[in-house]
This record gives structure tokens, sequence and C-alpha cells, in this order.
């Protein structure tokens, strides 16, 4: 969908190239521009690492780019930014801000000069902090931390780099957007139509969603309720004799059904129990009552009478179990979403330093994936 635009990737590490690897993934030619010798830290964040060397999370979020090696103090190699730059449709970075302007690379005046450009910055905070954007320094100061553990633990921040994901995902949905509107438009778009912003800090803010609301509307403070949910009775993780599983009553019928399909009559008939918000009043009795249920069989005599009955429910996977309803993409990442689609495998630093020099953006020397064997 994206094919014939052109990404000029400046960033590194998570947030940036996994949104430059979505728009790749739709089509989009993607210049990855590292530093010389190291190329984007991740390269060297491992083990595990691939037979040929490359972390697996270098990989995860790095395939349908060509990688070019250049040294911004160089005046060669600026020249060639300089002239990728007029060639793209769209830029994204994640420098410090002042940092690309040491060398004229500023967003503003790059606007101003290409009138078609689109630039995305991704920040750790938003201006006019000059903070690091770390996920984790993000998650404990976005309020994440405080609302993730158990209720009586310590903070605990999410089990992937979800402020990062927000925040890559959060970009490509700003820069499609900004396409959009360009393709839209007349005339020129403006230059502060054309700069797209994100940050770490806003995008994990916006993604509490409902518990912001709760904060803004109910006036208290969110706490930490481990498994179970603030808002919904009972929606949380029960132990089954020999594993654990969730349940996610969302509405009064699914609760209905769920008493019925635990053998609990009490429960179901009760009339003080039919809403939601008599279920949050006596939640330490459904909770305690449903739990003694759930611990007298293996999950996979619950899970059957459960879903037969409408009611969402899970077991807990491991991430291999996870994975195993999943067709990796060649090179072991996930699949793309959308109807986006594996054309390259992540480059080798520098791997089409050659061919962008000569070409620039006509890249003949495209390296396809490899089959699965010779991953």
């Amino acid at each position: 969908m994206l094919e014939g635009i052109r990404v000029l990737d400046l960033s590194r590490v998570l947030a940036g190239p996994l949104c430059t690897m979505m728009l790749g993934d739709l089509g989009a030619t993607v210049i990855k521009v590292e530093r010389p010798g190291t190329g984007d830290d991740t390269r060297g964040w491992g083990p595990p690492f691939r037979e040929d060397g490359q972390s697996a999370y270098f990989l995860s979020v790095n395939r349908n780019k060509h990688s070019i090696a250049l040294d911004f103090g160089l005046e060669a190699d600026l020249a060639l930014i300089h002239t990728l730059l007029a060639g793209a449709d769209v830029v994204v970075e994640n420098f410090l801000p002042g940092a690309l302007a040491r060398y004229g690379l500023d967003a503003a005046s790059l606007l101003a000069q290409h009138e078609r450009l689109i630039w995305c910055t991704i920040a750790g905070f938003e201006p006019p902090s000059m903070r690091p954007g770390y996920d984790f320094v993000v998650q404990a100061e976005s309020g994440w931390m405080a609302i993730t553990g158990e209720p009586e633990g310590e903070p605990m921040k999410v089990g992937v780099a979800m402020a990062d994901v927000t925040a890559g995902k959060d970009a490509a949905i700003g820069i499609l957007a900004a396409l959009a509107a360009r393709g839209l438009a007349s005339g020129p778009l403006p230059a502060a139509q054309r700069h797209v912003r994100v940050s770490l800090e806003a995008s994990a803010r916006a993604a509490l969603v409902n518990v912001a609301a709760n904060v803004v509307v109910g006036g208290a403070d969110a706490r930490r309720w481990g498994n179970a949910h603030a808002n919904l009775v009972p929606y949380q993780l029960f132990q089954a004799a020999d594993r654990a599983l969730v349940i996610a009553v969302g509405n009064d019928t699914q609760w209905t059904a769920a008493a019925r399909a635990l053998d609990l009559p009490d429960l179901a008939g009760d009339a003080t129990l039919a809403t939601n918000a008599g279920r949050i009043a006596q939640r330490a009795r459904v909770v305690a009552t449903i739990a003694a249920q759930v611990a007298t069989q293996p999950a996979a005599y619950w899970m059957p009478r459960l879903s037969a009955a409408g009611v969402p429910c899970g077991v807990v996977r491991t991430v291999a179990e996870a994975l195993a309803d999943v067709t990796p993409a060649a090179d072991g990442g996930m699949p793309p979403l959308w109807n986006g689609r594996v054309r390259l495998e992540a480059p080798r630093l520098d791997q089409h330093g050659v061919s962008i020099r000569a070409k620039h953006w006509s890249l003949g020397d495209e390296v396809p994936i490899p089959s699965r064997q010779d991953v």
C-alpha cells in the first residue's frame, strides 16, 4: 500500500525502528542510517544471536530495510544525507533535542526547504525536556508501574517495552495520517502539519485510558489490582487444579452464564450479584467462592464449559505456547500486521552502503528473505 513512499530512518533501538519496519511492511522503501562501526545499539543486545551474528532484538524490528553507515561529522556523508532527504517522503528520527541541528539537519529548516517532506520526531519526554527516553523510566513516571503488580507487592514494569511499542505505533499512525493529508491537499501542507511529534511519555499516558478516566472522574488515585480489575468482577486470574486461567466477565449476562458454567447456582440466583456494581460491592465473596470452585478441577475441565456458555476465558500460556499458534516470519520475527509483507530480512550493518551511495533511492540489489533452512 505504501509502494513508492521513501522513508529515511535516522532512528535506533525500538520505537523508531518499529515504526519504520511497519512502514516497510506496508511496502515503503526504508533506508536505515547507522553509526559506522557499531550501528544500531540493539545489534549488540544479546544473546541470543543468530548464527550470522545478528541479535534477536535487532532482527525483531528491522526487516524490510536497507542499511548504510554514515558519519554526520564527515562532509561527504552529510552531503549524502541531504541528497537522501531531498528524495524522501518521510524522515523518522529519535535524537535528543538539538543534536541533529548541530549538523544542519533541524526539522524546521528542512520542512521549509522540502515542501512535501513529512518529519517524525520520537522523543522520550515532552519538550522542553532533554532527558533520554528509556522505556523503563517512562513506565515508572507514567503511572504504569504504580498500577502493575500485586496489591501489596512492589511496583512492576510490563514484561515488554510497551512504552516504546506504543510510541512506535503512534508514530506510524501519525505518519500515515500526514501522508493521507498530503495526498488529499490541493497544495503544500503547512510545515506544522508535516511534523509528527511523538513521545514515549505522552503515548504512555494516553494508554492509561480508563485508568486515567477513573482517577479524573472518581477523584481517587489508581492502585495496583494484581490480576484483578478495578471496574469489573469477576475479571481476574484463578488457579485451576493444574494451571492458571483467567475469567473475564464483561457484562451481567456473562456473569449469570459464568456462575452456571462453574456450577455455582447460589451465586447465579443471588439478586444482589445481578449487576456489576453489586458484584464489586461483594468482591471478596464472589472471588473467594469462584477460586475455591475452580481449584477443584483442571483447566481443561473448566475451559470448554465456560467457552460453551459464551464466557471470555483463557489459560495462562508461556510465550513458547503462545507462539505455537503463529507462523513466524522467515527471519524468526512476528509476521506483519494488516496487509504487510516481508520482502527483506534485517540488514547487516552497511549492507547496502555501496548501492545507496551509487544509486541513492534506486536500489537494485535487494536481498530477499532466505528460506527457513538458511536462517
